[in-house]
């Protein structure tokens, strides 16, 4: 489920909040009551296996030119 981040305009607190991306736009309330938020724009962090091939498959070739490097182009 995706996580939101908001910030309280009455106090300053920063919390976070799990709900469905049909839910994204609907007012949270701040953890010490205040209803007065704003949802802040988050970056997206996506994680995995660098330089790996794809999931479940063989991994790219090495080499160079045209044709991985056999030929000697």
């Amino acid at each position: 489920m995706p996580r939101y981040e908001f910030r309280c305009r009455a106090c300053g607190d920063t919390f976070e909040v799990n709900r469905p991306m049909a839910e994204a736009g609907e007012p949270a309330s701040c953890p010490q009551g205040h209803a007065d938020t704003v949802k802040l724009l988050s970056t997206v962090a996506v994680t995995g296996r660098g330089g790996a091939g794809p999931i479940g498959g063989s991994p790219a070739p090495a080499g160079g030119g045209c044709c991985g490097g056999a030929c000697g182009c």
